[in-house]
């Protein structure tokens, strides 16, 4: 597919009053954003170097600045943005690795650090040093404004610096571009070729007057300027350093060259750092992951040009992967690998164990999956695109929840926010966002928008802001679907009628199940943001479809009768977690289930998961187990795959690093565990357990609450829980009737309870439990 780029040119009328109409329709949106444009205090101006060639693609300038400080300051709160990457030092110490985050908070504008360099600086004479990464060309995860620049406000006390032309810069003229083979089209990055010949020795720190080639910067314009534009506040975090690590390797011998291999603990977000010896100088070290070439394509790499004599170089541009691959010429001596793990700031709180050994793997694999498709945004994957797929987005959400800590709703609000803002005039979400691929999925769309997406992002969050922001997105969006004489939802195929990886795609009833699910997050929106009239109507729509999509029923599953392939499993899973499938449809659901196996791994996660509300846990955690074995079970990944296999045996490419196939991480915490919120932000919470085939299993949760932890044991001895309910909510618990349950070893009165938000069951018991530490025994087993 063709890239569409924003360039600095604004010469084409169509594209002004395309950027202009979006402007326009987001005004409210983007005025809801934190915006520096709107602070008096921005003083300075957008910098760049004055050569042309700065606007050119994979383009590396350093700038220089120094200041003279009366007192160390308490505070030094700054302002850096930039197009795109930065690295920051001051006085010889890097402070920022990686700054910046890739251009799109919508279609003009862009992000901004705010940090207080105060523990960096000291009295005296003190050294800023910034080295900008101008990645000039767009993607699936970027948009550029066309222009390299730099923007920097520092408040040091009563010390202002600001960018402007008393700053020093150069192109920084090691940096270059490799040979073919060049990163895949959907990747902005490029690869990174350093000659270390053509370094600048100790730039950092050197004094102004041995800055050779330095000159003054370039005013090209102030903050609010096109095409910059607005600066918005960086809504998540600065990336975790993992520090520096050595890895160990062993050398192949070839005839010219030979091949280095370093082994990683995992697939990980790193920066390669080579210690090398060569008596000769200007070599060709080939730098390379075993992601370089994956998921079917190529993907970034790096190269280095060897100098005279020992020498350490450390390639900014991340790379993912399990091995770091050297190609050397058989003269170089190399003394050592290392590597910088950095990635998003969170941690793995969320705690699982069980008794059995294939889920204990599946879950580290999956969250090792997660957490290396983590950093600007949530992405697909971390080699092949980095791409922000709202499908992809909604499963890792809900990862996150169960599994990292709760740093990750920082990340969920801005993807959230992100593609309301990228919404087009005319009511259509596409995605990814920020990017250019500027496709509308509208089975993703719905995906996003609904039941799965924004709302389960609020009942975990209780971020009522956000969703009161974007809801007029969802309800310009749900405008342009309709449904048919029948009731069914109209087939819309937007840019791309995709529905799922895979065959036998029955996409007239998975469109509709995805479009009932979508009203059914918009009208519980609505209910919440005090819109009646809102979710009246989309509940009399949601009765529509149900109708047009029970019309479709054969007598023994959900067929459209213009499908003509095998039954899809996908369709029959839709229904029963939509609400569409009453339960007297479950036995005939449950056997095609039991025989249809056409779900990719990114929608097997709803088959689970409707095989969990048939009862059918048992039969649920083995299917995954079967279709999931080769991928858990592989010893050469610590990830798990795109598709069923790898390669050709996969999907889209076939990468061997999807998040999305951790979606049953989120089933086995909702339902085998049975923790889920019921009022939003985990003031009510419900515990109801289905272990399934599990005789014992741990699960700790991080909730915006606090830690909720659970472990239990189920045999013939009974059922035993033990919970932690955090302060400042309460737990529902229901477990099955017809056995004395005893909570502290009390016998509780067995008396059904009816919790506001909970669908109420038959033969069950029900009960609360305020804060505190408990157990609890039911004397038959589950």
């Amino acid at each position: 597919m063709k890239k569409h780029q924003i360039t600095l040119s604004m010469t084409n009328f169509k594209l002004k009053q395309y950027i202009c109409y979006i402007s326009i329709c987001f005004l409210i949106f983007i005025k809801a954003q934190p915006s520096f444009a709107q602070d008096k205090s921005m003083v300075g101006y957008w910098i760049s170097t004055p050569l042309k060639e700065a606007n050119k693609a994979n383009c590396w300038i350093a700038f220089r600045r120094d200041l003279t400080l009366k007192e160390k300051p308490e505070q030094a709160l700054t302002t850096i943005a930039a197009d795109t990457k930065y690295w920051l030092w001051i006085n010889g110490k890097l402070v920022i690795f990686e700054g910046g985050l890739k251009r799109g908070p919508n279609p003009k504008d862009t992000y901004a650090d705010k940090i207080n360099l105060a523990p960096y600086l000291k009295k005296g004479k003190n050294k800023i040093a910034i080295l900008l990464w101008y990645f000039g060309k767009n993607g699936f995860s970027h948009v550029g404004s066309g222009v390299a620049g730099l923007y920097f406000n520092m408040n040091a006390g009563n010390t202002m610096i600001n960018s402007d032309m008393s700053w020093s810069c150069r192109i920084h003229p090691a940096y270059g571009d490799t040979e073919a083979p060049f990163p895949n089209y959907r990747l902005p990055e490029s690869n990174i070729r350093f000659d270390a010949r053509k370094d600048i020795t100790k730039w950092q720190t050197a004094p102004a007057t041995a800055l050779a080639g330095f000159s003054n910067a370039s005013i090209i314009g102030q903050p609010g300027d096109a095409p910059l534009n607005k600066l918005l506040e960086r809504p998540i975090p600065q990336w975790k350093n993992f520090g520096i690590k050595t890895a160990k390797f062993y050398r192949l011998r070839g005839n010219i060259n030979d091949t280095i291999v370093a082994q990683l603990p995992y697939n990980m977000q790193l920066t390669p750092i080579i210690s090398v010896k060569d008596d000769m100088g200007g070599q060709l070290i080939k730098i390379n992951t075993d992601h370089s070439n994956a998921g079917g394509t190529d993907n970034l790499r790096a190269e280095y040009i060897t100098k005279k004599g020992f020498q350490e170089y450390e390639s900014y541009g991340w790379l993912n992967g399990e091995k770091i691959i050297l190609v050397v010429p058989k003269a170089i001596k190399v003394s050592a690998i290392k590597y910088r793990e950095t990635g998003y700031d969170a941690e793995p709180e969320g705690v699982f164990a069980s008794s059995d050994a294939f889920y204990n793997r599946f879950w580290k694999k999956a969250q090792r999956t997660l957490y290396v498709n983590m950093r600007d945004n949530y992405f697909d994957c971390p080699d092949r695109e980095r791409a922000q797929w709202w499908g992809d987005a909604v499963l890792l959400m809900g990862e996150s929840f169960y599994t990292y800590s709760t740093s990750t709703h920082a990340l969920m609000r801005k993807a959230i926010s992100e593609l309301a803002a990228w919404q087009r005039p005319t009511g259509e979400l596409f995605a990814p966002i920020p990017g250019n691929f500027n496709q509308e999925l509208p089975d993703q769309m719905l995906t996003s928008i609904g039941y799965y997406g924004f709302w389960n992002y609020y009942i975990n969050t209780g971020d009522r802001k956000t969703i009161e922001e974007v809801y007029p997105a969802v309800k310009r969006y749900l405008a342009i679907w309709k449904t048919d004489e029948s009731g069914l939802t109209t087939l819309r195929k937007g840019n791309w009628l995709w529905g799922d990886w895979g065959d036998n795609i029955d996409v007239r009833l998975i469109m509709a199940g995805w479009h009932y699910l979508a009203l059914d997050g918009a009208s519980r929106m609505a209910d919440m943001l005090g819109y009646p009239k809102d979710a009246a109507m989309y509940r009399q729509i949601m009765n529509n479809v149900k109708s047009g999509y029970n019309k479709c029923w054969d007598g023994h599953a959900y067929r459209h009768p213009s499908y003509t392939k095998q039954t899809d499993d996908r369709v029959q899973a839709l229904a029963v977690i939509s609400g569409i499938a009453d339960p007297s449809k479950y036995k005939a659901i449950s056997q095609v289930l039991h025989t249809q196996r056409h779900a990719s791994p990114y929608m097997e996660k709803y088959v689970m998961e409707a095989l969990f509300k048939m009862g059918e846990g048992k039969y649920a955690m083995e299917r995954t187990k079967q279709r999931f074995a080769e991928m858990v079970n592989n010893p050469y990944y610590t990830t798990l795959f795109e598709g069923w296999g790898i390669g050709e045996n996969g999907f889209g490419g076939g990468t061997t690093n999807h998040a999305w196939s951790g979606g049953a991480q989120i089933v086995i915490s909702q339902y085998l565990f049975g923790i889920r919120p019921i009022e939003a932000g985990y003031k009510t919470f419900l515990i109801e357990p289905d272990p399934a085939n599990l005789s014992k299993g741990t699960l700790n949760v991080p909730t915006v609450k606090g830690m909720v932890n659970t472990s239990f044991e189920n045999n013939t001895n009974g059922f035993k829980l033990q919970l932690t309910v955090p302060l400042g909510t309460t737990a529902v618990i229901r477990l099955p009737a017809g056995s004395k349950v005893f909570v502290n070893k009390n016998l509780l009165e067995t008396k059904e309870l009816e919790v506001a938000g909970l669908t109420k069951k038959t033969n069950t018991i029900t009960f609360k439990l305020s804060p505190g530490k408990y157990k609890i025994k039911r004397q038959q087993p589950l």
